[in-house]
């Protein structure tokens, strides 16, 4: 009986251990976010902080293959082109649905794009749809109420029709950003500017829907059973937590409390790296740069603009202070963007700037500017968004700024919505900023300097550039339209209307039992192939 009971007990101890070994990994991660975004309605937002959530609930006619990267077919089944280049046509996939399950058609996106036209909307990446669209324009201006002078249609229930003002040859790849993912207009019309508060009324159409919404804490994704392709979802659960100390991420992340998150601290970096601990490094296409309020005296002289920009020791920032594998940046253009093997940046002149800081050139153009040994000069704010990384980079800039032109330096900071909102209203001397290229095209980038565009917080003007980035824009010649674009470039690098720092990589931590993920090259992290691994 004793033996017999001996034995049952190790079977019972056998069969227990099998199932602890067979049992499969809860497909859930918990990822940490440094920054808080300024919202998260697709049409309005342009802030890349809301990209982790935005990429994953939403999706447009076209999208990524997150394998390889490729443009693929989203929420279109099929789409075309006709010979004119002019006319874009897309065929939705059967049986679309919302995430509350309702039914989702062509309607969808006409009433989105008509809402981005609504000035009352204030959707930052507008210009989009008025620089591209035939009547988008005029309908924003107001010139016309009638939305049937707008190129953008839906045919019948299935089919959008899209027809632009001139060719233009990235506008595929436009169509991946989140501006053109639908809203849908019940919840809209329901909830207005609400709509995006609770998880109740955020209604999605991605791989992902959003199940809690926690102000200031964290937001939770759940599996969208509605989704298309919800079958290869492998992931049930994602928690994103907003934590703006990096060290008490690191902390959570070494002792496997999150899986991931989106942010290094520079001074553990190379600890990390050479530890293999999931430091996760992909190409870029950005740069970090500084934005120069060119409305806004003495700033509004490219001389003074000129010596900022030969004070500050871009490869000192980069070994001393953010500590990482960055390459120093002499314009705001990212390597990236190539045609027929040739990168844009590819015998780049480097605009009179160099890696290290040349305080003797500085002080010659601020004194050419009127500010001999910085004599007259007003106070220079420097003014960033709480961030660590950041925090440390504004710091050793106002120390170079300071030593290298004999002028005084004040820093402010504030939460990224409060500091955007003063950039975008021009209340501000020099200011944090950066871009992450939302295609691969130097068209991602033009716009920023564009006179009159709605993300131009430089203020900055020049006709020449408007009128080469307008022409260039047009082009179906790939390499006979970067040598324009090159042109507008110099033209606007040698007027210094923002201080490059250094190209961006992107740089995570994700720890090696989560798989399938992809990283675009403005950082956008997909999740709906990704899965936990035993």
């Amino acid at each position: 009986m004793k033996k017999m009971l001996c034995m049952l007990l190790a079977m019972l101890m056998a069969l227990s251990m099998f199932a602890v070994a067979s049992a499969e990994p809860a497909q859930e991660i918990v990822y940490a976010l440094a920054n808080q975004p300024d919202g998260i309605d697709p049409s309005i937002t342009n802030n890349s902080f809301a990209s982790p959530i935005l990429c994953n609930v939403f999706e447009g006619l076209v999208t990524y293959d997150t394998t390889t990267g490729a443009l693929i077919e989203g929420e279109a089944e099929s789409y075309s082109i006709d010979e004119t280049g002019l006319v874009y046509t897309f065929v939705l996939r059967d049986g679309l649905k919302w995430s509350d399950g309702s039914a989702h058609t062509a309607e969808d996106y006409v009433y989105t794009i008509k809402r981005i036209l609504d000035p009352a909307t204030a959707a930052k990446y507008v210009n989009l749809v008025t620089d591209y669209v035939v009547g988008a324009a005029e309908y924003y201006a107001g010139e016309t109420t009638d939305f049937e002078t707008v190129g953008f249609k839906a045919l019948d229930e299935k089919t959008i029709q899209i027809t632009l003002k001139d060719v233009a040859p990235h506008f595929i790849q436009i169509l991946t950003m989140w501006t053109f993912s639908p809203v849908q207009p019940a919840t809209v019309e329901a909830n207005g500017d609400q709509w995006t508060n609770t998880a109740a009324t955020y209604v999605t159409n991605g791989a992902f829907m959003v199940s809690e919404i926690n102000m200031g804490e964290s937001v939770v994704l759940v599996k969208n059973p509605n989704y298309y392709n919800a079958a290869n979802t492998k992931l049930e659960k994602v928690t994103y937590k907003y934590i703006e100390e990096l060290g008490t991420s690191l902390m959570a992340y070494e002792n496997n409390e999150i899986d991931g998150m989106n942010t290094i601290p520079s001074s553990d970096y190379a600890r990390l790296k050479a530890e293999d601990a999931g430091v996760v490094v992909s190409p870029a296409y950005g740069t970090v740069y500084y934005d120069i309020n060119c409305a806004k005296a003495p700033f509004d002289n490219p001389l003074v603009r000129k010596a900022l920009n030969l004070a500050v020791d871009r490869i000192a920032l980069i070994e001393d202070v953010v500590q990482t594998d960055a390459e120093p940046a002499y314009s705001w253009i990212s390597p990236g963007y190539v045609v027929d093997g040739e990168d844009f940046v590819d015998g780049r002149d480097t605009f009179g700037l160099s890696e290290e800081a040349d305080p003797e050139a500085a002080q010659e153009a601020l004194a050419e500017a009127g500010y001999p040994d910085g004599e007259g000069f007003p106070e220079l704010t420097l003014s960033y968004y709480s961030n660590e990384t950041v925090k440390k980079v504004v710091e050793a800039m106002a120390e170079m700024l300071e030593e290298n032109l004999n002028i005084t330096v004040n820093i402010t900071n504030a939460d990224w919505a409060i500091f955007y909102e003063d950039v975008i209203a021009g209340n501000y001397d020099v200011a944090a900023m950066g871009w992450s290229g939302d295609y691969v095209h130097p068209m991602t980038f033009m716009p920023l300097l564009k006179t009159g565009d709605a993300n131009n917080n430089v203020f900055y003007s020049n006709p020449e550039y408007d009128a080469l980035v307008e022409q260039a824009s047009v082009m179906t010649d790939a390499k006979a339209a970067m040598e324009i674009f090159r042109q507008a470039e110099a033209l606007a690098c040698n007027d210094y209307p923002l201080m490059p720092l250094y190209y961006k990589s992107n740089m995570m931590l994700m720890h090696d039992n989560v798989a399938g993920y992809y990283v675009d090259p403005s950082n956008m992290l997909f999740l709906k192939n990704a899965y936990v691994a035993e």
